[in-house]
């Protein structure tokens, strides 16, 4: 008997075994078979289920928003339909441990966009009335360390259709001021839109077709394939007159409507002509006002009139009414070609430019030019010297140039020549030619410059020619190349300018093309000083400084070198690093130097806090290391290695601690959330601690728990006994967790060096269906209708009532007169279909979300599960529509599945359904009650059950739509053959 008994024991043990791991059932019965007969049904058990392994992450894309539509296209492309305006919502679901990291990134569709030049950091990707340029390839990247990223995408494609435009043109070389007989007229449509339009086209209330009409044809042109529709009228008759209506269509897709526009052909149908009651160009002064004026003088229908400047935009003070533009406090800055543009959709739109020119004068320069006939650059007496003057003026016509000699007026001579415009130099330069130079020319030359019509202050250069008057000469002086200094610091780089007047100095790079650290390609200086502030290393090289010939000599230019050499401290790694150890292990600090200019004399030195540890100098290596060979309490803490040369010095960090790294929560614990008490749910925290042998062993871990939102912590220490694994997957159960609230959890471990670095997380509540509470009951009683909520996207709700508070008022004849139990006292949920409701009216009530149950101890599911959803309907009344029950479940791309439906008057009374569900991942139920033809028609529900297994004893008429699974059917027969061979083994 105790053979028989034990055996049995055995035998039953053995099937429970296969039946919880069923997928790996040829893994189970090789372990099996290697055991023998004598195999315990504990070493029948994996014993590798306590440590869990770092598992590389897996992504897969969900959408929440408002989506017309998701399909697989070519196998490899998801595309999501959505209507401009509409809310985006996706979702990045993710697996692995740790914790994967995720990421949504964009490339551009059909417009550029570079996602608002950032990348969202989260789960869930939402863009709020989404706009056409928004659409486009999604990428969500989850990666935690492990092995490759993993990357999904979705493409997103935006539908929506503009308002239509119709122009009208007239063939090609026939009269263009009317539309008479025997003209042929196109009038063109054309809508932007994704997906491509349609169009169609109507006269007064004729639809027109291709062939419809002799006169008329219909056509889109080949370059602009369905992107435009013309209609064309041949030889115009006098019934073509007419209003004529182009309706723009994508039929209907994401609900857009069609649209429509309407233009009207008459006789007197005529593209714009305008008017320009203004002078071109027009000349002012800086400060005034000026206005513009445009009117049309022809155009049927009545042109619209806007103004333009170049490729530009308005000036911000100007004032645009119709067709009149003013421009107040005009600036030079305002200058530019404006054109007043006329369009009616009539032909070529109507266009008239005037160029407005603001006064103004700037950069006056100047620069003298020795005798070009003697190969000298001094100025000497008896030959010939020229003063140029420079002025940038507008409107240039404007300019004119006198000229002063000693403050008195001075006029064109023989042998003091002064012309106007230079032909081998820019406009705006005027000369004076001093023939056969006297000392009794030597004086101060002023050049002035002016507009003719005044409004703007002059300009006046003075020129001083005298015997002290020399060509300029460039030195560098002593000590200043090359120029020595240290990074961070201000240096000026300097040239010594002789000669009188001293000319304008030109600073560039000599070394190689590179710009200035200004960003120009060269830069001026009036006194030879080039001055550089917190200068940098990449400004180290050689710096041309050379004459210019404004303000000085119009003679070969002079120049030259500074070599600048900037110093700088060593560059090293690491900067700073964090070194976790164990009491009493040995490790070693390196640090190298990158980089370091002089690299010469190089000296490192290690400390301990202010200790002093060791000294020493560099020979041909490029690192320093320190041992540690027994570490002890004292031996924590920050050790530095500071490296120096003559710039300073740079300094690799390392502290060194014995903290715990933190905890790594596990997120993918299956059915994590339990609930057995009406008010409070329990919650399975699980965890993995990051390299647990990296410090001491982890003696606690101290938990903390408060609310969200709230402040307070409460806190307590879960005890380690033992030493903890890498990999090894620890659980801790938290219990009366308050519905529906969330809760931070924080996680901190503990050594005997006290605590570690923290980890924590966020527990949010939802229904589950576990093995820990295999049943969802809900009677409705409780005011938050066990987590029911409503659906947002329906016409109306489902109201909580109880027959003692129901009012009959306005439906008699219709709705319960209790709850499902004959309780008038008790609640249950029910739409109203009295006023405002109309006959087709939906409104849906969604359950609180599931988790799907696997069937093997791995977490993994290998068939798809049974639940039984059963809930009690009552169905009274002359106008009762229809009730339907729908499977929503988590990442299910088309609409949801339709489990139950029924319609139609069932007498006052309750009734039970009952129905088998499947689902594959995480679930909702929805319950939807379509209002009838009258008022007699309320719906009602109570006592909604979700339990695992098969419906047992369903009801009649129960609408029962689904089986068992057939993986049941092959469990026992597998069960006997281990018994048959059980029976062997003991034979």
């Amino acid at each position: 008997g105790s053979v028989w008994s034990s055996q049995l024991v055995r035998s039953i043990c053995i099937c429970i075994v296969f039946l919880s791991v069923l997928a790996s059932s040829g893994e189970l019965l090789t372990l099996f078979l290697s055991k023998g007969c004598s195999a315990s049904c504990y070493e029948l058990l994996p014993n590798h289920l306590p440590l869990l392994s770092p598992a590389s992450p897996s992504v897969r894309i969900i959408h929440l928003g408002h989506a017309c539509n998701v399909e697989e296209e070519r196998y490899t492309e998801r595309v999501y339909t959505i209507r401009e305006g509409e809310t985006l919502e996706l979702t990045c679901l993710v697996t692995g441990h740790p914790r994967p990291q995720i990421r949504w990134t964009k490339t551009a569709g059909s417009a550029s966009d570079r996602f608002q030049d950032s990348s969202v950091f989260n789960e869930t990707l939402r863009i709020s009335q989404i706009q056409r340029h928004q659409g486009g390839r999604y990428y969500c990247k989850a990666e935690n360390g492990l092995g490759s990223p993993a990357i999904k995408s979705i493409r997103v494609d935006v539908y929506y259709l503009d308002d239509p435009i119709i122009t009208v043109h007239q063939s090609i070389g026939e009269a263009k001021e009317q539309f008479y007989y025997e003209r042929t007229v196109f009038l063109r449509c054309a809508a932007n839109s994704n997906p491509p339009v349609r169009y169609s086209w109507r006269r007064g209330r004729e639809f027109l077709s291709q062939g419809s009409d002799k006169g008329v044809e219909i056509y889109e042109p080949f370059f602009t394939q369905g992107e435009t529709k013309i209609l064309k009228l041949k030889n115009l008759r006098p019934q073509d007159y007419a209003n004529y209506t182009c309706i723009a269509s994508v039929r209907n897709v994401c609900g857009i409507p069609d649209k429509s526009v309407l233009f009207r052909l008459t006789n007197r149908t005529a593209s714009p002509t305008i008017k320009l009651l203004v002078e071109d160009p027009i000349v002012a002064n800086p400060g005034q006002t000026v206005t513009l004026v445009c009117i049309t003088s022809g155009g049927e229908p009545t042109p619209t009139l806007t103004w333009v400047r170049n490729a530009e935009g308005l000036p911000k003070n100007s004032v645009l009414k119709g067709g009149t533009l003013t421009l107040r406090s005009i600036t030079v800055e305002d200058s530019g070609v404006f054109s007043c543009v006329a369009s009616n959709n009539v032909g070529n739109p109507a266009k008239k430019s005037t160029n407005i020119i603001v006064r103004a004068l700037k950069k006056g320069r100047f620069w003298i030019t020795p005798d070009p006939y003697h190969n000298d650059d001094n100025i000497q007496i008896g030959r010939e010297v020229k003063i140029s003057c420079q002025v940038e003026a507008m409107p240039p016509e404007e300019l004119q140039f006198s000229w002063l000699k000693n403050g008195r007026p001075l006029r064109s001579s023989e042998r003091m020549v002064i012309t106007q415009t230079d032909p081998d130099v820019a406009p705006g330069t005027t000369n004076l030619d001093i023939i056969d130079l006297k000392f009794t020319d030597f004086g101060t030359y002023t050049c002035m410059a002016s507009l003719k019509n005044g409004g703007i202050q002059e300009i006046s250069i003075d020129v001083n020619i005298s015997s002290t008057t020399v060509p300029p000469n460039l030195t560098v002086p002593r000590g200043k190349s090359p120029l020595v200094t240290q990074e961070g610091d201000t240096v000026d780089l300097q040239c010594l300018v002789s000669g009188k007047p001293k000319p304008i100095i030109l600073w560039s790079r000599a070394d190689k093309e590179a710009p200035m650290p200004d960003g120009s390609m060269q830069t001026e200086s009036y006194d030879g000083v080039l001055r550089f502030v917190n200068v940098s290393r990449e400004m180290s090289g050689s710096y041309r400084c050379q004459t210019s010939q404004y303000n000085g000599f119009n003679v070969k230019p002079r120049e030259a070198i500074i070599e600048l050499i900037v110093q700088y401290p060593p560059v090293v790694e690491p900067v700073y690093t964090e070194i976790r150890q164990a009491l009493g292990r040995a490790f070693s600090l390196t640090c190298s130097v990158l980089r370091a200019h002089p690299s010469r004399v190089l000296k490192y030195e290690w400390k301990l806090g202010t200790r002093l540890l060791t000294v020493g100098q560099f020979d041909t290596r490029d690192e320093t290391e320190y041992h540690v060979r027994a570490l002890n309490r004292e031996g924590f803490g920050e050790y530095t290695c500071d490296i120096t040369n003559e710039a300073g010095a740079g300094r690799c960090t390392f502290l060194v601690t014995g903290k715990a790294y933190p905890p790594e929560f596990y997120y993918d614990t299956y059915t994590a959330l339990w609930q057995n008490k009406p008010r409070v749910y329990g919650f399975k925290l699980q965890w993995t601690q990051m390299n647990p042998n990296a410090v001491d062993r982890i003696m606690a871990y101290r938990l903390g728990i408060k609310q969200t939102g709230q402040q307070r912590w409460w806190e307590q220490d879960i005890t380690m006994d033992g030493v903890i694994q890498k990999g090894e997957l620890i659980t801790y159960n938290l219990t009366e967790l308050i519905k529906p609230e969330s809760y931070q959890v924080r996680l901190t471990p503990i050594t005997r060096l006290g605590e570690g670095d923290s980890a924590e997380r966020i527990i949010r509540y939802s229904a589950p269906v576990n093995p820990h509470w295999s049943k969802f009951h809900c009677s409705f009683d409780d005011e938050a209708i066990c987590m029911f909520t409503q659906e947002k996207t329906d016409n109306f709700d489902w109201t909580r009532h109880s027959a003692a508070t129901r009012d009959t008022k306005y439906t008699p004849n219709t709705g319960p007169s209790s709850d499902f139990a004959g309780s008038k006292q008790g609640f249950y949920m029910y739409i109203e279909t009295s006023r405002p409701r109309v006959e087709g009216d939906k409104a849906q009530l969604l359950s609180p979300s599931f988790n799907v149950a696997p069937k093997n101890p791995y977490g993994t599911v290998t068939a798809n599960p049974t639940y039984c959803f059963s809930f009690y309907y009552h169905m009274y009344g002359k106008h009762i529509g229809m009730l339907n029950i729908y499977l929503r479940q988590k990442g299910q791309t088309g609409p949801d599945s339709s489990i139950w439906t029924l319609k139609g008057n069932q007498g006052d009374r309750w009734k039970q359904a009952k129905v088998n569900i499947h689902p594959t991942s995480s679930f909702q139920i929805v319950l939807e009650g379509v209002r009838g033809p009258g008022i007699e028609g309320d719906i009602a529900i109570d006592n909604v059950d979700i339990e695992e297994g098969e419906c047992q004893n369903p009801p009649p008429n129960s609408n029962l739509m689904s089986s068992a699974l057939p993986v049941s059917k092959h469990i026992w027969p597998l069960c006997l053959t281990m018994l048959l061979v059980l029976f062997s083994c003991r034979r």
